[in-house]
């Protein structure tokens, strides 16, 4: 079995920053690509960022030179630093990888829980 526990959602002011981490646990063998996503209550989820198992990264243009994703592959996490947060940023944050799990043949998308960010003043 395989989990996601993402965290680091909270309430922030216009401006000011956030770090969102992502933990995968279980019986892994091996994680390609991780991201975050997010998503209105009520329509799609939508790519924010994803970064590879080599580090290439990607984000949605609503984010570029303000978001960064990284990973940290001997700890099997993911994580995101979001400065320069805007209101519009609000909304919950999945993260995602996609896992190959020992003694299987093919990998599987698993997804976090989701953590509420909340930009406010």
């Amino acid at each position: 079995q395989v989990q996601l526990v993402d965290s680091g959602g909270g309430l922030v002011q216009p401006g000011g920053s956030l770090r969102l981490s992502c933990v995968a646990s279980g019986s892994i063998f091996k994680i390609y690509t991780m991201g975050w996503y997010r998503q209105i209550p009520g329509k799609q989820r939508v790519l924010v960022a994803t970064i590879t198992e080599d580090g290439n990264t990607d984000y949605a243009d609503s984010v570029k030179g303000r978001f960064t994703i990284s990973r940290d592959n001997a700890k099997n996490t993911v994580y995101l630093q979001m400065n320069g947060l805007k209101l519009e940023d609000t909304d919950v944050y999945y993260c995602n990888a996609e896992i190959l799990q020992h003694g299987y043949g093919r990998s599987f998308n698993y997804w976090g829980q989701g953590t509420q960010v909340t930009v406010s003043s």
